[in-house]
């Protein structure tokens, strides 16, 4: 039986000057809902921001994990959630762009439209990442041994939809060589595999695998966007291809209809949380980097990524 508090945790910590809230805004505690499973690296960044965010708005705040259907149960919960500004979305971009393309029945929802964007505060790149034994010892020649069909190549991924899933079909499209992707139930059972030799490689979230790459047990072989504590590992743009691994980025979202004064109050907190140093070094160990997209940017990615992922499938659905 799973112990309530591995879901919800309750968090006041005080280190930033709180905010000067007018108005009876809030007034009780805050709930917010994360579409992950409790104990990985994102809810982990969930949970400190949320300290910050308690001190600065005065109220307790409330992590809740809503896994399930590729993040689709915890976004709807906030878009049917009451506009009183009680209960704050963080989530991934697999739920709010991938699996809209992937399973449109399921995600049924344009979080631009049916959701009130705040700000995207965080990014984790997704890696490429090997044993270090394995008979390739960086991308081309991965790519060299599918090509000659020397052996099939099987990179792993956390799941159908996750950036991951989407980075291995793109690697099959933009090198023209066959590629499996397999998916697991998250990101351990994948590197478990990949360390027992089943498979080739995995395409995870940086903080998944960022210990055995310091470790020596794996090694990256490519990023989708450059990370200061692994200067060695390059991006598919730097080795000349036209296209990036698909990143992991998580963003704050409010139900459509809150006033704006209440949004408002938490974008200022929000920033304040997301411009702040103490925090990021605390984030940088989970291979997670700290960042301030205000919402009409967020919004702006959100469709473009959408736009790249329904080119993908469409490519690939049209191949098969």
């Amino acid at each position: 039986m799973i112990n309530r508090r591995d879901f919800i945790g309750t968090i006041t910590v005080f280190s930033i000057p709180p905010i000067a809230v007018s108005g009876d805004y809030p007034t009780h505690p805050i709930d917010i809902v994360t579409p992950l499973a409790p104990g990985d690296a994102a809810d982990s960044a969930a949970r400190l921001m949320g300290q910050e965010l308690s001190h600065l708005l005065g109220v307790n705040i409330i992590v809740t994990n809503r896994p399930g259907a590729g993040g689709s149960i915890g976004t709807e919960l906030v878009m049917r959630a009451p506009k009183d500004g009680y209960m704050i979305l963080y989530a991934q971009n697999s739920a709010l762009t991938i699996r809209r393309v992937l399973e449109p029945k399921i995600a049924a929802y344009d979080p631009s439209k049916d959701l009130t964007p705040l700000a995207l505060t965080t990014r984790s790149p997704s890696v490429l990442v090997a044993r270090t034994d394995a008979n390739f010892k960086n991308f081309k020649e991965m790519v060299m041994q599918a090509k000659n069909k020397s052996g099939k190549i099987s990179i792993g991924n956390a799941g159908p939809g996750s950036a991951g899933d989407i980075s291995v079909q793109l690697i099959s499209s933009i090198t023209k060589v066959d590629i499996e992707s397999v998916n697991y139930k998250g990101a351990a059972p994948a590197i478990g595999d990949l360390l027992g030799g089943h498979i080739n490689g995995v395409i995870l979230a940086l903080g998944a695998v960022s210990s055995h790459i310091r470790a020596g047990t794996l090694r990256g072989l490519a990023i989708s966007s450059p990370f200061a504590d692994f200067p060695d590992i390059p991006t598919l743009g730097q080795l000349g291809y036209k296209q990036e691994l698909q990143g992991v980025w998580f963003a704050f979202f409010m139900p459509k209809g809150v006033p704006k004064n209440v949004s408002k109050k938490i974008i200022l907190a929000l920033e304040a949380v997301a411009r702040d140093s103490k925090i990021a070094e605390k984030l940088r160990p989970m291979g997670i980097i700290q960042e301030w997209t205000p919402a009409p940017i967020l919004i702006n990615e959100m469709q473009r990524e959408y736009s790249i992922v329904q080119d993908l499938f469409n490519r690939n659905h049209i191949n098969k």
